[in-house]
């Protein structure tokens, strides 16, 4: 699965074939690209280290900020000042773009610092990434947890350098640039330094090592040397007082001369990143080769945990690196915390918890449940220092950590491992922590009002509380359970009868269509307010675009007037947009998985290819990506509900490794789907040898792994029309 990634895929603007059928009926405002970069990273990993041109949105690329259509261009073509670390995964417009400590080999001054080079030959893989830049030089970077190694190959020159620019942060674009409030660097001794800055209120600590034998290593200030300098201090920097800083290593250099650099972080200091450095890469020289190759070895490990069968070498490109997008974010940096004392697990760079608790957290669950557990506890310790759970959590303190996207997003994620009976969480604790949370923010509104606005969020409480009577029962609080279970019943709130959509309010992207057909505990509710059966069928026909006519996607720099017209369709976004990610299975419940089956099939075969712009839109740190996996192996979660929906694979055999073992799913009468092609439906199931009539299957029955058989056809049956997943009016 592994040499089947394309770190590439995401990285330019969309550029998918022109879309057909049912697909060409919905309309896609958000930006047309994937927003993903193809630098070197870890699994879950602290650093990421990348090629930076200064482009939004992870200082990779060509292109302008945009939140609508296609975005316009600040480059022409691919260019590089440099490399640096902590890049965004897939994000949008979430302010915080790192980018820090930039590396820049050159054989020019120093005085030209920050010029662009043209960037060739790019290459890269899972943990890898290598370029050669115009004026000959050769890059290649890697890491490991919390640690980042470089190294370039120059040509023979007299004044050969290495810099760190340890001032330069964000983005090369309006308003986006970081400045360091404090900073200090010294130099430690031949070919060894170390320093911290001060960023958006997190100490980011380095220590560095550089194999250049020979070479001088200076100091330099504004762009000038300081021969002789061994520290620098800066006690308060402002944007107006602000002068390039940091460290460098200059020196004649041999034709194909190698020169390494080795940095390992820390959010704890300087000792602290010495020694990430040491148990990451070790204390000898030449380390390049032994990190890339372990990384690339934990890279295998979390590949491996799914296979898949297919003759077509381009599906298989597109889910394998659709797995390993899902696996970048978020950035697990155990004893790293900046803001408590104590130890244990610290998690940051949730971008945000609306883009992955519904797709790629279940798949952390799923396959990788230590992972899982770890991140669980890292969200319970932010509760307990910080008084809430996050909806965005970044390595930045402040107003970033906003909620307007959703409310209590992280009692889904625990009710998950809740019901499955995991074990290292002290669900006594997290049932503490929940209960507080939802009692912060618009939490009041929903206890005062028996709503929220922006009217999602009434959804997202609603839900929050059913999910935490889950865990209450679990700790055997019946006294909870059944007041949690009261307050979840105020779901209805949120909807109007007379139009059985969601009620009239302030959305945060989208519109309320997007925002009413999502999976809730109380479906069979849901439906019969809009009408019963045939009333939803027909509400959620038309977000579709069952039987409308094609439409015309949003260009560059789309206007007000066209942005309107667009939302006024009330159309499905076709996994542009996050919000609506969930909604192609709300048909299960209505007795039609076969509209499942239809809207899946032209989403996973139409909106996602290979090459650059093989994504619809923002990978949103491997939400849309995790809904790529779940979608086309042919099970995907209900999220907090330990329940997963049963629809036509996209392979033929697929093999998840979960805690149980092997779960399998196969497939008779399969035929290699095609884009714009007939639609496969399941005609009827077995699971472990028995016949499956319903549309979906438990959490238990999933995670203790077995055998999924799937008889498909290229015309629906009565499967799955009587015997629809469960609906929970009470806990």
């Amino acid at each position: 699965m592994i040499d089947r990634v394309d770190p590439f895929i995401g990285t330019e603007v969309t550029a998918l074939p022109p879309q057909s059928g049912l697909a060409a009926t919905w309309w896609w405002p958000k930006p047309q690209v994937g927003n993903t970069h193809p630098g070197a990273t870890y699994p879950l990993g602290m650093v990421s280290t990348c090629a930076y041109s200064g482009a939004y949105p992870t200082g990779y690329g060509r292109y302008d900020l945009n939140t609508e259509g296609v975005p316009t261009t600040i480059h022409d073509e691919a260019v590089v000042s440099g490399f640096t670390h902590f890049q965004q995964s897939g994000t949008g417009a979430i302010r915080k773009y790192y980018n820090y400590f930039r590396v820049t080999p050159m054989l020019e001054p120093l005085d030209v610092l920050g010029r662009h080079w043209n960037l060739s030959d790019e290459e890269a893989s899972p943990g890898y990434y290598a370029a050669t830049l115009d004026s000959g030089i050769r890059a290649e970077l890697t890491v490991g947890p919390k640690s980042a190694v470089h190294r370039y190959r120059f040509p023979k020159h007299a004044t050969a350098r290495l810099v760190v620019d340890l001032s330069l942060g964000g983005l090369a674009i309006p308003h986006s640039a970081t400045t360091p409030l404090r900073a200090h660097l010294e130099l430690v001794s031949p070919g060894v330094a170390q320093g911290t800055i001060v960023v958006e209120g997190a100490p980011l600590s380095i220590y560095v090592e550089c194999d250049a034998d020979s070479w001088r290593q200076m100091l330099w200030y504004d762009r000038r040397l300081m021969p002789g300098g061994t520290r620098l201090d800066f006690d308060h920097i402002r944007p107006t007082t602000l002068r390039p800083f940091g460290l460098m290593w200059a020196g004649a250099s041999t034709e194909d001369q190698t020169v390494e650099l080795r940095i390992g972080f820390s959010l704890r200091g300087v000792e602290q990143a010495k020694r990430n450095l040491h148990t990451d890469c070790g204390t000898s020289t030449g380390r390049f080769g032994s990190r890339r190759e372990r990384t690339q070895k934990a890279w295998q490990r979390h590949l491996d945990a799914i296979t898949i069968e297919t003759p077509s070498a381009e599906r298989e490109t597109v889910f394998a690196t659709a797995l390993y997008h899902s696996l970048i974010k978020p950035c697990l940096a155990p004893g790293e915390s900046p803001f408590w004392p104590s130890d244990g697990p610290f998690v940051f760079d949730i971008s945000t918890m609306w883009d992955i608790y519904r797709t790629q957290l279940p798949l952390l669950g799923a396959l990788y449940p230590e992972r899982a557990v770890e991140l669980a506890n890292a969200l319970l310790t932010i509760a307990e220092e910080e008084g809430n759970f996050p909806i965005g959590y970044r390595m930045a303190v402040g107003s970033d950590r906003f909620s307007r996207q959703g409310s209590a997003l992280a009692h889904t994620f625990l009710a998950d491992l809740c019901q499955r009976g995991v074990t290292g969480i002290d669900w006594e604790w997290a049932l503490v922590h929940m209960h507080n949370d939802l009692r912060r923010t618009y939490g009041e509104d929903f206890l005062l009002r028996g709503e929220a606005h922006p009217i999602s969020h009434t959804l997202d409480i609603a839900f929050a509380y059913w999910c935490t009577a889950k865990v209450a029962r679990v700790v055997g609080d019946e006294a909870l359970v059944e007041e949690f279970t009261r307050l979840a019943e105020r779901w209805s709130n949120a909807y109007d009868a007379e139009t059985g959509l969601l009620r009239d309010s302030t959305f945060y992207e989208g519109s309320k269509h997007n925002y009413s057909f999502r999976v809730q505990h109380d479906m069979a509710g849901r439906i019969a307010l809009a009408g019963g059966d045939a009333g939803y069928l027909a509400l959620a026909d038309a977000f579709f675009g069952y039987g409308a006519e094609p439409v015309t996607q949003p260009g560059v720099s789309p206007g007000a007037e066209e942005l309107e017209a667009g939302y006024a369709l009330g159309r499905f976004e076709g996994l542009n947009n996050e919000p609506d990610m969930e909604a192609p299975w709300t048909y299960h419940y209505a007795g039609r998985p076969d509209r499942t089956a239809e809207i899946v099939h032209h989403v996973v075969h139409q909106q996602f290819g290979t090459g650059r712009g093989g994504l619809p839109g923002n990978d949103d740190s491997g939400g849309l990506s995790s809904w790529y996996v779940w979608a086309s192996l042919g099970v995907f979660p209900a999220a907090g509900q330990n329940l997963f929906f049963v629809n036509a694979p996209s392979f033929r055999r697929s093999e998840l490794a979960v805690s149980g073992g092997r779960f399998v799913i196969e497939t008779e009468n399969f035929r290699e789907p095609e884009p714009g092609g007939p639609v496969q439906y399941v005609r009827s199931a077995e699971l472990n040898g028995h016949p499956l009539e319903r549309s979906w299957i438990t959490g238990e029955e999933f995670h203790r792994g077995g055998e999924l058989l799937l008889r498909l056809g290229a015309e629906p049956s009565d499967w799955g029309r009587q015997d629809r997943p469960p609906s929970h009016p009470i806990a």
